[in-house]
């Protein structure tokens, strides 16, 4: 398989709730006018927490500076493992779990935080931009790689980490976060770019105005309902995940849906927020799932992570890992 390191250099920043007013121009202008704008990649993801942005150089710049926006300190680079050769967003997904043992546990491993965002079409790794030699090195045996460069897919050559290189002790990853379960069923979606105006409007209502949605949603009496939406455009393909209720507000054949039409069930990681530093979160929840061979999403957000299993899984998949957690 071929391991692409794509050229955008990352910012991932929060915006907190009561700052959205002051980015929604900057917002709106990445997600539904990016011909008027040089970013190639942009993605916001709400939680009941904050807004997470993960966004390229160029897309930042459309952003305020406010003491509402805290932004990580790196910059980040996104991977994309590809089975056929062909480019990033035309392939066919890989899934988290069938990379979780030959690319999440070997950077953890080697102490290589990771930061991911599971989309529609592909899942993007996220390294910091300062740890891509080691990472190199790291993969270099298990992929062929290869560098993104002015839109062009060339050789990637080793960067020359091998002084000191030290083959890690592997050792056993208890799931130390405390997980949950929100009630809701997802939706992992997309639509045509040409059809984006058409329903512009109610994206800006779902992304900015969630606040008023009670009656949409869940009861009020329903307190394991968590908002959860996010919005993906990288390199012109959209990607959507939102709740069952808010896939209904949308018109009929606009969103795409597989085959089967299938929910998927969260897995909220995380108590306290994670940070950035810790090395092997990913791996502790995407590990056991590959192990069960269950597809799963993964969305890291500033303060918590996210994965998605198939509905009819999440019984499983809990006991799982309550498994895991048990056996530290």
């Amino acid at each position: 398989m071929e391991l692409h390191i794509l050229e955008h250099s990352l910012k991932v920043a929060s915006i907190e709730k009561e700052g959205i007013q002051i980015c929604t121009h900057g917002l709106i202008k990445l997600a539904f006018l990016a011909s008027k704008t040089r970013c190639k990649f942009f993605s916001l993801t709400e939680t009941p927490e904050d807004y997470t942005i993960i966004v390229d150089e160029e897309g930042f710049k459309e952003l305020p500076q406010s003491e509402h926006i805290s932004v990580a300190d790196a910059t980040w680079v996104a991977l994309n493992v590809v089975s056929g050769g062909s480019n990033t967003s035309t392939s066919q997904p890989i899934g988290v779990t069938k990379i979780a043992k030959s690319v999440i546990a070997p950077l953890a491993d080697h102490n290589i935080s990771v930061f991911m965002l599971s989309t529609y079409q592909t899942d993007f790794i996220l390294v910091r931009e300062r740890d891509l030699p080691m990472v190199m090195h790291t993969l270099s045996s298990e992929f062929t790689l290869f560098r993104v460069v002015n839109g062009e897919t060339v050789a990637a050559h080793s960067l020359g980490v091998t002084n000191g290189f030290v083959k890690p002790k592997l050792v056993p990853r208890p799931i130390i976060h405390p997980l949950s379960s929100p009630s809701n069923m997802f939706c992992v979606t997309s639509l045509d770019p040409d059809t984006l105006p058409s329903v512009a409007t109610l994206l800006m209502d779902v992304m900015f105005y969630s606040g008023g949605q009670k009656e949409s949603g869940a009861s009020s009496e329903d307190s394991n309902h968590i908002r959860f939406f996010s919005f993906s455009l990288i390199e012109g393909y959209i990607s959507l995940v939102m709740d069952e209720q808010t896939t209904q507000r949308f018109p009929n054949n606009v969103l795409f849906t597989s085959a089967s039409g299938e929910l998927w069930k969260m897995v909220r990681i995380g108590g306290q927020p994670l940070g950035f530093d810790e090395c092997g979160i990913v791996a502790q929840i995407s590990e056991p799932l590959a192990t069960a061979d269950i597809p799963a999403y993964y969305i890291s957000t500033f303060k918590f992570d996210h994965a998605l299993v198939p509905e009819e899984n999440i019984q499983s998949v809990i006991g799982a890992l309550r498994t895991e957690s048990a056996a530290q």
